[in-house]
């Protein structure tokens, strides 16, 4: 949500995030097609490609006044970190309500990654949810109610992305719809992206 009128503080919902390349997303879209064919397919909300992203941390509405201090500390999280090897690897499922892609390589860097951005918003001042085990995934489908999801997961399981090196940590807003036209995705642009290890 953003705030625009006269008077009214600007807040952008932000999450960090690795973003993977044109490649991993492309080979990814050609495993999941043939999921799109399964039974239940059509009742999933389906998450487009350009929504695609392993997210470290989730800050929510981010009054403009906090960001100056957020992409400094992410700026500097981003530097202690260096790039590592990551890849799209297998699929699983969150309580029958979210299809996931996971991530295989440099987990542990991945992990502290995570723990980094996590920390730079507490040190930035912004109220973070009780701290949980980070896992890796990129979300695929979404189900209104509970779904059964393992057969999608079953059908990606095997999936084995190509290597690539994981070499920026992005500061991504959030466009939640707002048209209320059925079907209607999240739109997300990256705000800013620092180098690791730089």
């Amino acid at each position: 949500m953003s705030s625009s009128e006269p008077g009214c503080p600007v807040i952008q919902r932000l999450f960090a995030a690795v973003l993977p390349p044109d490649a991993a997303v492309a080979e990814l879209r050609t495993a999941l097609a043939p999921l799109h064919g399964l039974p239940g397919a059509p009742d999933l909300r389906w998450t487009g490609p350009e929504g695609w992203h392993f997210t470290l941390a989730f800050y929510g509405e981010v009054p403009e006044g906090a960001t100056p201090e957020l992409e400094a500390r992410l700026k500097r999280a981003a530097r202690r970190t260096g790039p590592f090897a990551l890849r799209v690897h297998g699929a699983g499922h969150f309580d029958g309500r979210a299809l996931w892609a996971g991530a295989a390589g440099g987990l542990d860097t991945l992990r502290l990654l995570a723990g980094r951005a996590e920390a730079a918003a507490r040190r930035a001042g912004l109220p973070m949810e009780e701290h949980r085990r980070y896992t890796p995934h990129l979300t695929l489908a979404r189900s209104r109610g509970a779904a059964d999801l393992r057969p999608f997961a079953a059908a990606l399981a095997g999936f084995e992305g190509q290597r690539w090196e994981a070499a920026e940590l992005t500061l991504v807003r959030s466009h939640l719809p707002v048209s209320g036209v059925p079907g209607e995705r999240p739109r997300y642009t990256a705000v800013r992206a620092w180098p690791l290890g730089g």
